[in-house]
Formats: C-alpha cells, structure tokens, sequence
C-alpha cells in the first residue's frame, strides 16, 4: 500500500519534470508527511481545442466517484489494487478514461517483520537520483448536491494511486529483495514511456494499460534505495524535511 509519502518540490520544479501546464494560481504546499485525504498535485492531460494538454491539478488524496452519495467513500479508497481496478465500482469508471500520474520525491513504509510485538520500523523509499517519481493514479470529479451551481467549490477533485504485489523473494537485485521483505504491496511508478500512454485520455484500453504499468513497475523500482527513518513520521502532525533523515542501516 502507500499511505504517507513526500511532496515537497515547487510548483514550477514540478510541472518542468513532468513536461505540464499549471494554472498561474495553483498553489503546491510542501509537505513531507502527507496523508490520505489531504490536498496533493496530480498530472493529467485533457483534450484542448482537439490536442491533448498536459496540465497540473491539486486534488484531495481518496478517490470519489461520481455516483457517491457523499465524498466520505473517498477516506478508504486512497489506494487502488490494480489486479481487481477494472472491476471494482469505486474505481472501473475512472480506469477507463481518467488516469492520472500522482508525483512524489519518496514514499513511506512500515516493516512489522521481525520487531517486536507491536512495533513497527518506518523506511523510506525513494529514487537513488531523487528524481520525480510518478505513481499510477486516477481521478475523479464529484459534485456536491447541497451547493448552489454557482460555487466554486461545488465540484471535488479526488485521487488515489495504484498499486500491486510487492516484487517475489530472490529476485536478485538488492532494492527489489528488500521491497519484498518491507512490504507485501507496491505503488505503481510509472516510466516516461508508460506515463505518456497511462495519461493519454484518448486510449480507452484500460486492461492493457494497467497490464503495461504493471509490468514495469519493478523495473522502474530498480533505481530506488530505502533508509531507515524515526518513528515520528507515524504523526500526521509531524512535518518537515527532517523526516526522511536516516537513523540506522537497513533491517
């Protein structure tokens, strides 16, 4: 799963690596703990004056569908498991025609093996070269009934991120051996070729494009590292830069 994880780029770093457009009054708040239903920066492209533009959005972390009756649904859908996505109905809708990509410097995770009884160890995991990395994600716009059609904040912008199974045991390379002893599921990170056609709201062929990330999803994670960091991270009210600072060797 991925529930915390690192955004803390400026909005115009951001946009620069992912080759996007923002609105001029698009503001990004760093955040080194962000936690579902919290505010983050996706990529999406739409169709503008018949060509595809590639544009930066904020959206709440927890996807709504538009059929939901009330956006609490989206507290529980922050993660999306890629094997059942095109059947699940939270999330069948959005797959087909509303795919995102969910930036992030690095993501948190919690090994329970081998510490003691109710303990857990937080690592964090990112790009060797601390690049970008960009999850697979989706997107939805939800309408509240209760607002008057003239509100801006009538409409919700939701997201949430894919994942899959962690990769198997004896891979043989050394970030993908340790992925699988941190945790039993991924999230989804896409390569540059990937995005452009996870992206591309044109491609209705939702089975093939989750088929395709995930099929490359460990070979992008090859170029990840992990460290141990403090047990502070598990307070959502924590946050700054000195959260992803090492504390000890790995396992």
């Amino acid at each position: 799963m991925c529930g915390r994880y690192v955004m803390a780029r400026a909005i115009g770093d951001l946009v620069a690596e992912a080759e996007a457009e923002a609105d001029a009054n698009l503001e990004l708040r760093q955040s080194w703990n962000i936690a579902p239903t919290t505010e983050v920066p996706i990529i999406l492209e739409r169709i503008v004056d018949g060509r595809a533009v590639r544009q930066a959005h904020i959206a709440k972390w927890g996807l709504v569908p538009g059929w939901a009756k009330d956006p609490a649904v989206g507290v529980r859908a922050f993660n999306a498991r890629s094997e059942t996505v095109l059947e699940k109905p939270t999330f069948r809708s959005a797959v087909k025609s509303k795919r995102c990509a969910v930036p992030a410097e690095g993501y948190y995770e919690w090994l329970s093996a081998g510490t003691a009884k109710g303990t857990k160890r937080p690592f964090y995991v990112h790009p060797k070269d601390d690049s970008v990395i960009f999850f697979a994600g989706l997107y939805e716009w939800w309408k509240d009934p209760e607002k008057a059609e003239d509100d801006p904040d009538r409409w919700l912008l939701s997201t949430t991120i894919l994942t899959t199974d962690a990769p198997s045991e004896g891979s043989g390379v050394g970030v993908l051996d340790e992925l699988h002893r941190l945790h039993d599921r991924l999230p989804i990170p896409l390569s540059s070729d990937s995005m452009a056609e996870w992206l591309d709201p044109e491609n209705k062929d939702a089975p093939t494009l989750v088929d395709l990330v995930r099929s490359e999803a460990y070979a992008v994670a090859t170029g990840w590292q992990l460290r141990e960091v403090g047990s502070a991270v598990g307070n959502v009210r924590n946050n700054g830069p000195e959260l992803i600072e090492p504390i000890s060797g790995l396992f």
